[in-house]
């Protein structure tokens, strides 16, 4: 099986080198191909207005100017082109990517782009605490074993794989749940601060759960549990309920 390994953090992100191992632990065939630079929160923007430039690493390694859809593109369109990737693996994402996280995450646009090429494609996200302390070994051993499973099992085409690994040490992770994407609370977010000439300017800081909006059986709720979360993310955006009420009120 010949394997795509790609991510947001950048080519040099700790996380990489863990999916890495991963990817080897499945074939020899593995190719990395990832932007130079962090990536996170770029979504699925593809670069169309200024040039890419791919500078070869090594013989199946491969760092991009670009965002982690231009590497997918590339990857599938010129630097594997005699031979695209049967599978493609997204991350391992510095942080979990969870609810509303997964419409800004690179390495969720990752995973959708080589979903557009046809190809299998899984994200994979390592949670982390205050103290950032990170617990790679978690998503190493744990996907692993998750791995075979997909790969045995397999899953519709324009479908892609979530997975979140608990900021838990992997003896002490309680096991898998399959769970739907949550929902983030909005507020909050945004901080002012003011700069040494006195003008102000601002961080997007972090997203937290919504409050009584229903979580169980979240993705959220898995990792707060001790779980590592599955969920599957489709391409096709049309809301079908809506659909079929406004053919009835417009048609």
């Amino acid at each position: 099986m010949r394997i795509l390994v790609t991510n947001d953090d950048g080519i040099d992100a700790p996380g990489i080198k863990v999916l890495e191992r991963i990817a080897r632990g499945l074939s020899k065939d593995v190719w990395v191909v990832a932007p130079e630079t962090q990536q996170s929160a770029s979504s699925h923007s593809l670069t169309l207005h200024r040039p890419l430039r791919s500078r070869r690493i090594s013989k199946r390694r491969h760092a991009v100017n670009g965002t982690p859809t231009d590497c997918v593109f590339l990857a599938f369109n010129k630097i594997m082109a005699d031979g695209p990737p049967d599978m493609v693996l997204s991350g391992v994402n510095d942080g979990p990517n969870v609810g509303e996280d997964v419409t800004y995450s690179g390495t969720i646009a990752a995973a959708m782009e080589a979903t557009l090429f046809g190809a299998p494609a899984v994200a994979f996200s390592q949670a982390y605490g205050d103290g950032r302390k990170h617990h790679w070994a978690t998503a190493e051993q744990w996907a692993g074993r998750l791995l075979p499973m997909l790969i045995e099992r397999g899953w519709p085409k324009r479908v892609l794989i979530n997975v979140n690994f608990p900021d838990l040490p992997a003896a002490d992770v309680r096991g898998i749940r399959v769970v739907r994407q949550g929902l983030h609370a909005l507020d909050d977010t945004l901080e002012e601060r003011i700069d040494p000439r006195g003008r102000p300017y601002y961080w997007i800081g972090a997203q937290l759960p919504a409050a009584g909006s229903g979580q169980r059986g979240t993705d959220m709720d898995a990792l707060d549990e001790g779980y590592v979360s599955v969920t599957p993310l489709h391409m096709d955006l049309t809301h079908r309920r809506t659909l079929t009420w406004l053919r009835e009120v417009i048609e």
